[in-house]
């Protein structure tokens, strides 16, 4: 008899990222990626009319972000299992990924080979945080800085290129509060512009 396959919904809004997950997943013979999709409202607008197993999600994603996106998957669909596939290394997502219930996370910069260990685990019924030693508090300096979690990520996605309005709709806050926030990080980082904030954020090794 053979063995029903694991159908698994992808999404992420970089594509070759995306991709490249995809390629993963279709080395085993036992996992079906049913699709991919680039932002978290495509993912529940996708798992209600598909029979859906799984879903790796981005945390950073358009119209819907990956922990909002985690909290209505488990509050309509509880027998989705959901693993959050991120490059951001911060404490602080995991406690968010702990109360929407999400059942593992995994960094982008790990092997292929533990992505398919953490799908493993999470089908089974288990979760997957094992690599929560990978994940950090914010560096000493930037407690020097008195800047929060929130606007350490703002100021890696203007290091990205992400408008006040795309980094709004990217976390699902107001433009407004986006703008707020980053008058608040030119204060305490001593900048002027973005092209200084992105120096100075280099020079602290925030981004590469």
């Amino acid at each position: 008899m053979e063995t029903r396959k694991t159908n698994i919904l992808i999404a992420d809004d970089h594509s070759i990222v995306a991709g490249g997950i995809a390629a993963i997943l279709n080395t085993a013979d036992h996992l079906n990626v049913i699709g991919i999709v680039d932002d978290g409202q495509k993912v529940l607008d996708t798992v209600a009319g598909n029979a859906v197993d799984l879903v790796l999600l981005d945390i950073n994603m358009p119209v819907m972000n990956g922990i909002e996106c985690t909290k209505r998957l488990k509050a309509h669909y509880p027998n989705i299992k959901v693993i959050v596939i991120t490059m951001y290394n911060r404490k602080q997502f995991i406690r968010e990924l702990f109360e929407v219930q999400a059942d593992g996370c995994i960094l982008k910069s790990n092997s292929g080979k533990e992505l398919l260990t953490a799908i493993e685990r999470v089908i089974s019924g288990k979760t997957y945080f094992d690599q929560l030693n990978d994940f950090i508090d914010a560096p000493r300096e930037f407690k020097e800085f008195r800047l929060s979690e929130r606007e350490i990520e703002i100021i890696e996605l203007i290091a990205e290129g992400y408008t006040s309005k795309d980094i709004g709709t990217r976390l699902f806050i107001s433009e407004h509060t986006v703008k707020t926030h980053r008058k608040n990080i030119f204060q305490k980082t001593s900048v002027g512009d973005s092209d200084e904030l992105i120096k100075w954020a280099m020079n602290n090794k925030l981004i590469r």
